[in-house]
């Protein structure tokens, strides 16, 4: 095939050509590519499609001082709270089997500081002033620290179901409302977790039973003996 009817797609070099002078790492430059260029979750990374919004910001389905609602959980949260905290904690997390590390830790250092800090406010005046102050200075900081852990509880809930900070933020709430928060948080997976579990049903109903009788027998193998009597005779 001639030249003139398919133009190489190269250029020819020569000795004549002048040379180009290429900077190191010229031609080592990152390339843009648009398939790339996709929104990746915050959370855990994967890319998502174009399509994809991201779920609005739901309110909480019971309020902070719903706490009769639900009795169970009410009588749990404020007499027994680390045992209400270890189940909250063991439904929240799927792949935590056990709920006694939680309410053991809960107990430890919340329910023990309130007790020390009791049995401190019950002796003053036995106890010397310095030790009093530095007990109740311990138990304050343990309050504290607590609350920042049950936040963090708390928090994880939200972003599993894109709850609103309700009424402030999950450190304070758990610091000032600590069992009511406990109730809440409760209730809320409660009836998320029975809301999963209805599913939609489709029932499929089966075909009926077809069954041949004898006289449909006879009537298809009289029709199978006369198809196969019939012969070609020439027109």
């Amino acid at each position: 095939m001639a030249d003139g009817d398919n133009p190489s797609q190269y250029v020819k070099l020569n000795k004549n050509q002048a040379e180009v002078e290429i900077n190191p790492g010229e031609l080592n430059q990152p390339i843009e590519v648009p398939q790339l260029n996709v929104r990746k979750c915050n959370e855990c990374g994967q890319p998502l499609p174009e399509s994809f919004e991201p779920p609005a910001v739901e309110p909480w389905t019971t309020g902070i001082f719903g706490c009769t609602e639900d009795t169970e959980s009410c009588w749990t949260g404020f007499f027994c709270p680390c045992v209400l905290f270890g189940r909250n904690y063991e439904s929240l997390r799927d792949d935590y089997a056990s709920a006694t590390t939680p309410c053991v830790l809960h107990a430890i250092f919340i329910e023990g500081g309130l007790a020390v800090a009791a049995i401190t406010a019950a002796l003053h005046g036995v106890i010397d002033p310095g030790t009093s102050f530095l007990v109740c200075e311990g138990a304050l900081f343990g309050w504290w620290m607590c609350g920042i852990y049950t936040g963090a509880v708390r928090q994880m809930l939200q972003k599993k179901y894109h709850l609103k900070n309700l009424p402030c933020d999950p450190c304070l709430v758990h610091c000032c409302l600590h069992p009511c928060a406990l109730c809440q948080e409760h209730r809320e997976m409660k009836g998320r977790l029975s809301d999963n579990f209805v599913m939609p049903m489709t029932l499929v109903n089966a075909p009926p039973v077809q069954q041949m009788n004898s006289t449909q027998d006879s009537s298809s193998a009289n029709t199978h003996q006369h198809r196969t009597s019939l012969e070609m005779s020439p027109l």
